[in-house]
């Protein structure tokens, strides 16, 4: 890991969002040098979910080392960005450096995003960010080494970053022409430069959207704090960058990536926004070495499974002809499915699948018993999913990451977007049972 030098001691800064997650760690590690930090944060009261306030991270910086401001500070609320930065000067004598962390996400498509959420992304990742900076700016134009730092990505337009979630692209992207500008229009005054991972980091935001067991697959918060703390250590002739923090922290020095994983040796999910080609991110985690999926079943009777139409399905038959890898896909599913798994998930999948075995089919895990077959259930589905026949194969035999399939553009997701992110767990306790 990153050591650190001394050089943020006394410097002021002011994170949003950092009560829990990439913005807290950011704080612990200037914390270490003796900095104050500005936490600009929302949670006052202890979340039902989400772990850790303003006053528990304050605690903890405290105990790092440097002092500490809560605030409670809702970046889509401008006066409160203005009482903090207020705050923060009167208290601490001005502000060195801004870290726009804060960020809100809705993985859907046009259709499936609600309007109150594309406003909270606008008004959070855009807004929140160009106001908050705008608020912070003539306190930053005195300090000595002042930076601005947004946690965004680099302005990719490959189209494949924006089907899926149009919305949130958007939202993210304004982050980073904030970028953009400012640092043409503050140059030689502030340093601006965003920071994205190369990989997903740990947070709960990634565990919401994840699902069980995709921690293995990411990095600790810790890498984008060494990375954050490179950057803001540099001069602020350093400005105008789309840092990536692997490739920044390996011209640090820094060799042994292991030390930021949180299993080390897996293999890493890559993150947004980022040209590995979407297939090639795939295929890397299709050499997850995942166990197989479908053993060998001790022979019985299948029931026949009736679709909406009430056409019954025969999914297996002693005279039948081999079945197809879809219709075994199903069937093994069938086997596997009880009424404690239907009332723990209660979601209705359906599957538009395309290619040599393509064709509707569904899951039931709502109505008592749960059930699988060819056609359109025999409710209205929760959740519609489109993909290859192909790779509906490889997703449900452990060989390819829902979460993946929809960031590569494979998965495309209509319906009840937060049932669909509990797939990855529906998976996990399927094959358990094969």
């Amino acid at each position: 890991m990153l050591p650190n030098t001394g050089k943020l001691a006394g410097c002021t800064l002011f994170i949003t969002g950092a009560s829990r997650g990439i913005g807290k760690a950011i704080a612990l590690k200037a914390a270490k040098d003796g900095a104050n930090i500005v936490i600009a944060a929302k949670t006052a009261e202890p979340h039902r979910t989400l772990p850790g306030t303003i006053y528990t991270a304050a605690k903890e910086i405290e105990a790092a080392g440097g002092k500490a401001l809560p605030c409670i500070v809702n970046v889509r609320e401008e006066e409160q960005i203005i009482n903090a930065v207020e705050k923060a000067v009167k208290t601490f004598g001005g502000i060195d450096i801004l870290v726009n962390n804060a960020s809100a996400i809705s993985l859907s498509g046009t259709l499936e995003t609600e309007t109150k959420k594309a406003n909270l992304m606008m008004d959070v990742n855009v807004r929140g960010t160009y106001l908050t900076s705008k608020i912070c700016l003539p306190h930053l134009r005195k300090s000595k080494n002042a930076h601005i730092l947004n946690l965004s990505p680099p302005l990719n337009l490959n189209p494949v970053w924006f089907k899926n979630h149009c919305a949130y692209t958007i939202s993210k992207y304004g982050m980073s022409m904030c970028v953009l500008g400012m640092a043409e229009e503050f140059r030689g005054e502030v340093a601006v430069n965003a920071l994205w991972p190369k990989t997903a980091i740990y947070t709960a935001a990634m565990n919401m959207l994840g699902g069980s067991g995709v921690e293995k697959q990411c990095r600790k918060t810790d890498i984008l704090a060494d990375a954050a703390y490179c950057i803001l250590t540099k001069p602020k002739s350093f400005t105008g960058n789309f840092v990536i923090d692997e490739a920044l922290l390996r011209e640090e020095g820094i060799k042994d990536f292991d030390v930021y994983a949180i299993a080390p040796g897996h293999p890493l999910l890559p993150d947004f926004f980022l040209d590995a080609e979407p297939d090639v991110i795939t295929m890397k985690l299709e050499q997850h070495g995942a166990s197989q999926a479908f053993k060998e079943e001790k022979k019985s009777s299948q029931p026949k499974h009736e679709g909406l139409d009430g056409a019954k399905v025969d999914l297996e038959s002693a005279s039948a002809k081999p079945l197809s890898p879809v219709a075994e896909t199903f069937r093994v599913i069938q086997g596997a499915i009880s009424e404690e798994f239907v009332k723990a998930i209660q979601g209705v999948f359906q599957f538009e699948l395309s290619g040599d075995d393509g064709g509707t089919w569904y899951i039931d895990l709502k109505t008592k018993g749960g059930s699988t077959g060819c056609g359109k259930p025999p409710v209205k589905a929760d959740v519609v999913m489109s993909m290859s026949s192909a790779d509906f194969v490889k997703m449900f035999t452990g060989k390819l990451k829902p979460t993946m399939a929809f960031m590569s553009g494979k998965l495309k997701i209509t319906g009840n977007m937060a049932l669909a992110m509990r797939l990855e767990k529906v998976l996990v306790q399927l094959n358990s049972k094969l």
